[in-house]
């Protein structure tokens, strides 16, 4: 077969190896756990994989239709499973959640009933493809219950691929990683960082040391950390690089970032700062320093008083005052 639907996915050979000798050896197994960092390709290669399965089933001149069918999500033999908030009666995804602006006090999750569904989809034989192909994201949002309730699909998938997504084996119940084939993901070296942030339109990321520091090797986070970047009033982040010039100026940076930023954006600068000023001074103090900064954001702390107590601490320490 020429076409080979991997071609997008960079820096993870021995997966893709493992992958296509299944389907060219007709030895696919019956589950698989994709297992690595987020933003590193595993999702990319769950959809390559699916192709790859389907497209011996396809007339050449409709891949092309097949690849739009597996990026859209409305192939009728693929479910795509995402942790999921629950509001007003609906199930909304992170991205769905983020594009009606609402409030969310606890990270989403994937629910009993999503896995019922997953049980009503695979009850069904394929309509076009071999088999039927479920992919769960982020697997280790998984209660309890709900893992239960997967466990007995597994023991019986029936006609069908089951590929979960989580960011290692021990992050999941092990009844259900023993029953999965282990597909490890690494983070990318230098040179494959580089070579997905061009091809994708974001190399002026690469403009920028601490992201690429907080990224540690994941183009997805890279990408996800520029954006975050994007959204801090450029103003406030080049006083803030540059550290307080006096004490009011410490005071009057933590009120602007009480009023511009939420929890979730003051929590990233945290990062993006750690990395910043280590590579500007080197001092362990002050990366402590930004640790505490943390630890009170997510205890709720009022965070006016946390920045003010930050800054404060780093005009001192860069002018000898401590």
């Amino acid at each position: 077969m020429t076409h080979n639907p991997f071609t997008p996915l960079v820096g993870q050979q021995q997966a893709i190896e493992l992958l296509t000798q299944a389907v060219k050896q007709n030895r696919v197994a019956p589950a698989y756990m994709f297992v690595g960092a987020d933003g590193i390709g595993r999702s990319l290669a769950a959809r390559c994989f699916v192709e790859l399965l389907f497209a011996s089933f396809v007339e050449a001149q409709l891949i092309p239709s097949l690849q739009q069918r597996l990026r859209q999500g409305n192939h009728p033999d693929v479910l795509w499973v995402q942790p999921t908030y629950q509001y007003q009666g609906q199930r909304l995804t992170a991205a769905e959640a983020a594009e009606k602006k609402l409030k969310r006090k606890a990270p989403p999750i994937i629910r009993l009933e999503q896995i019922r569904e997953i049980t009503e989809f695979l009850s069904r034989p394929p309509l076009e493809a071999p088999k039927n192909v479920v992919v769960l994201e982020e697997a280790q949002t998984m209660a309890e219950p709900a893992a239960n309730a997967l466990l007995k699909t597994l023991e019986e998938p029936g006609k069908a691929t089951i590929i979960l997504i989580a960011p290692s084996p021990e992050s999941v119940l092990s009844t259900l990683v023993s029953r999965c084939q282990k597909i490890a993901f690494s983070r990318l070296d230098a040179v494959s960082l580089t070579q997905v942030l061009t091809q994708t339109g974001n190399q002026e990321i690469l403009q920028y040391p601490a992201i690429l520091s907080i990224a540690a090797g994941s183009p997805g986070s890279a990408i996800a950390a520029y954006e975050q970047l994007q959204a801090i009033p450029t103003q406030l982040l080049q006083d803030l690089i540059k550290a307080p010039k006096s004490n009011r100026n410490a005071l009057e940076l933590a009120k602007q970032i009480n009023q511009d930023l939420d929890t979730e954006a003051q929590l990233w600068l945290v990062d993006y700062l750690q990395q910043s000023y280590w590579q500007q001074w080197q001092q362990p103090a002050i990366i402590n320093q930004l640790e505490q900064t943390r630890k009170y954001l997510l205890t709720y702390v009022q965070p006016r008083l946390v920045w003010e107590c930050t800054l404060l601490f780093l005009y001192q320490t860069l002018n000898g005052q401590n």
